[in-house]
Order: C-alpha cells, then structure tokens, then sequence
C-alpha cells in the first residue's frame, strides 16, 4: 500500500546540497517524488512510495546531509499521486 507525505525542512537546508542529498537518499530507498528550495530557506518535498521507507527518509531528513542543520520538519499526508519517478524541481 503506497502512502505519501509532503514535507517542509526549515534550517539551514539551502546551499549545502540539501536537494540533491534528498534526492539520492529518495531514489535508493525506492521512493517517488520531488523536493525543490523554496523563497523563504526551507526545503519543500513530496515522498510517495511504501510506509518503511517513507518513515526512513523521515527519519534522514531531521538530520540531513553533513553541512545542513535542520531545525523542524513539518510532515502533511496526502492522498497517493501515483508518481513515476524522484526529481529536483527549480
């Protein structure tokens, strides 16, 4: 059973690779999606796939790649999109 979850990443997520980080850790754990920077320094990011790998990538996300110093991820479920593939939004 596919879930999925639509998430806000707020710190220092801008500028230390935070998006191509997720997007890497996103497509090995077999999800689907997208993440994108948005206006105000947060990460923006929908991850769709099964609940295990979601609840990993959740747990990745609170700390992130080596240089970024996440403060609050915010996580929303959503109703499944049926997504095909993980990619870096502009």
């Amino acid at each position: 059973m596919k879930e999925c979850v639509h998430v806000f990443v707020a710190g220092f997520v801008q500028g230390v690779f935070y998006r191509s980080w997720t997007e890497q850790t996103a497509r090995q754990l077999g999800l689907k999606g997208w993440v994108r920077n948005l206006p105000d320094g947060r990460v923006e990011a929908l991850f769709e796939g099964n609940k295990n790998a979601i609840e990993k990538m959740l747990e990745l996300c609170k700390k992130g790649p080596p240089h970024a110093k996440v403060e609050k991820v915010e996580v929303m479920k959503e109703k499944p999109l049926g997504l095909e593939r993980f990619e870096v939004r502009y």
